[in-house]
């Protein structure tokens, strides 16, 4: 068992039994909805013990489970075994929801108490200041059809019983200079402005992290390897104020704000602010704006009337993923400097592996070539950071979706066998996100076909061209088309956004296979990575950071014409912009048909004509040979 989640289960359960409460929700987001959350606000981890990113923590009086998606199915179960908490894997058949779980546990504990007892509590809670609008709604519907449950969302738990909590990051905020961000601040709130006219806003509250950061040109190092700070910005149609912990800001920092004409006030100013507000309409995003802000500015008083709340997508998320000409630039002299380190390090671990070793104590580790990696990362000009914590997965590890190696399961790595290798690095002009699948010895026939099978797929997507504005969803099927054809898929996304020196992760636009409306466009990023999970055997995933583009034609007799405009308008293709060699051994190449062999020959030939002027001779030598024809 687990005493130490055991013992936090207990203070909560006393708290609820205080507050009459049937169950408590708790979720992994923090008040701006962030996928990666400061430590304050890893609540989740904190009663459950388990550290992915997505996953929601629910509690009753007798039980105890945890939702995720199929990313951390496998580290979920590892996490949390010793525990109370059941596993509930997200769309997976038999799996129940939230509300329908909370509804049988209930059932099931008061089927076993006496007459005499009082009548069990019908409401659960969740911090309505970690939870979006659209949550709580949605879970106040399905909670009320399942027995008439009510949700409760004025009360925090976790801040009575969480001994020694993680304060609120006060680290300093800096400027992005011009130079990368391409557009100025008051450039992009003018836009901002006019987009909020569009929708009949005279303003807005700007929730998300990322956002706020890409408005006002403001990086910072809030949240682990995600360049933002902790505020809220809310824009009205004459000026914009930053909420924010005035500590945070230099005067170097305050004197820029001013200039901008950015008012300034304590962060937790916002709920006066939102009290106060005096315009006729606002514009809240409700899967990004939590409950108890959205709830405050929708609610009027005795003197003052509420404004019109208007729902809607906040328009900066999609202002923000169409990178401007200098943000283009930005990612392409990033993932250059970013290829040379993978090329160092693939160059190391080849000859490490290229010499015989004959005991472990010789070999490498999950964790040790993470390290490496992130040394040779932060050699290179520009480096601030990580972009997530690196995925170095060996053997059975690499089966696990999104496995982090850790001293409790740091493995050797073996002469051979596949190496899973996902990663990125935070440089100041773009954000890099790239897997490699590396052979570090013999593989079994199995190993190579479902590489190849992987490869197949990220070459179609990179080979695809189509009309702008459709959804990444219709591109799905062209990276799983093979590997369904011999029963083998995946469940994660095959691709999404990457934000410049921003989040690695960045929306709305997603390739993956559930139905997402937002359309394609030239000038977005987006990631393409498939990927074969054998549980218990091994994982492969290859993933290359790739620009939307104007689609170009391939040769003397293509139809499509230099601009790619044709009588059915704009087509668009994608240009590679990670630059490493993707491991040329374990595949089988007579499962490769003659266009998927020529795009792979021609990405290796640019790969080693764009690094090979910044290498070494011994490094230029082995990438000579990394890249050369299939």
């Amino acid at each position: 068992m687990n005493t130490t989640i055991d013992d936090r289960l207990a203070a909560l359960r006393e708290e609820m039994q205080r507050e009459h409460l049937a169950a408590v929700i708790i979720p992994s987001s923090d008040p701006h909805q962030s996928e990666y959350t400061a430590a304050h606000w890893k609540g989740r981890e904190y009663i459950s013990g388990f550290d992915g990113s997505a996953g929601t923590a629910v509690v009753t009086m007798t039980s105890a489970a945890l939702w995720t998606d199929s990313r951390y199915f496998l580290a979920a179960e590892e996490q949390l075994r010793g525990t109370e908490f059941q596993l509930m894997k997200l769309k997976m058949e038999g799996t129940p929801t939230i509300a329908e779980w909370i509804s049988k546990e209930i059932t099931s504990a008061s089927s076993q108490l006496s007459p005499l007892t009082s009548q069990p509590s019908t409401e659960v809670a969740i911090d309505g200041m970690v939870a979006s609008t659209n949550e709580v709604r949605e879970l106040t519907k399905e909670l009320r059809s399942e027995g008439g449950l009510t949700l409760r969302t004025n009360i925090d738990l976790l801040a009575r019983i969480w001994k020694n909590r993680p304060p609120v990051p006060m680290n300093p905020v800096e400027i992005y200079p011009m130079e990368y961000a391409g557009e100025s601040c008051a450039s992009k709130l003018q836009r901002i402005r006019q987009a909020l006219r569009q929708l009949h806003a005279d303003g807005m509250l700007m929730a998300s992290l990322d956002d706020i950061a890409w408005t006002l040109n403001l990086r910072g190092t809030d949240v682990h390897c995600t360049p933002v700070f902790v505020s809220y910005l809310l824009i009205t149609s004459h000026d914009a104020t930053l909420f924010i912990y005035r500590e945070k800001l230099t005067p170097e920092v305050a004197a820029y704000l001013k200039a901008e004409g950015i008012g300034v006030e304590d962060y937790g100013q916002v709920k006066d602010a939102l009290r106060n507000y005096f315009e006729y309409s606002i514009l809240m995003d409700p899967d990004e704006v939590n409950h108890t802000l959205y709830k405050i500015a929708s609610a009027g008083d005795g003197h003052r009337k509420a404004p019109l709340v208007i729902e809607a997508e906040s328009p900066v998320k999609r202002m923000k993923t169409v990178k401007n000409a200098v943000e283009q630039e930005g990612f392409r002299r990033a993932m250059l400097r970013d290829g040379v380190a993978m090329v160092k390090f693939l160059k190391w671990l080849d000859e490490f592996y290229g010499v015989r070793r004959t005991n472990e104590a010789q070999l490498l580790t999950e964790l040790s070539v993470s390290e490496k990696l992130r040394q040779l990362r932060a050699e290179q000009p520009l480096f601030r950071d990580i972009s997530f914590d690196t995925i170095a997965a060996y053997g059975p590890h690499s089966a696990v979706v999104h496995y982090e190696p850790t001293d409790e399961t740091d493995i050797p790595l073996q002469p051979e066998g596949l190496l899973l290798l996902d990663s990125g690095a935070q440089y100041m002009d773009g954000t890099t996100d790239i897997t490699r699948t590396i052979a570090l010895g013999p593989l079994t026939d199995e190993m190579r076909r479902v590489y190849t099978l992987v490869l197949k797929g990220h070459i179609q997507i990179e080979l695809a061209r189509f009309p702008q504005g459709i959804s990444g969803t219709q591109l799905d099927v062209l990276a799983k088309r093979a590997m369904w054809r011999d029963g083998l898929s995946y469940l994660h996304g095959t691709g999404h956004g990457v934000g410049t020196y921003l989040s690695v992760h960045e929306g709305p636009h997603q390739i993956r296979m559930e139905w997402k409306p937002a359309p394609l466009v030239a000038g977005m990023t987006v990631t393409d990575e498939p990927g074969i999970y054998l549980a218990g055997r091994f994982g492969v995933r290859i993933e290359n950071t790739l620009l939307i583009v104007p689609a170009m034609p391939r040769g003397t007799d293509d139809p499509i014409p230099q601009d790619g405009v044709t009588e059915f308008g704009q087509f668009l293709q994608f240009e590679p912009l990670t630059l490493c060699p993707i491991d040329k051994r374990p595949i089988l190449p007579e499962m490769l048909d003659a266009e998927e062999r020529q795009w792979l020959d021609d990405y290796h030939q640019m790969v080693y004509e764009r690094l090979s002027p910044m290498l070494s001779e011994d490094e230029t030598n082995w990438l000579e040979k990394a890249c050369s024809p299939l």
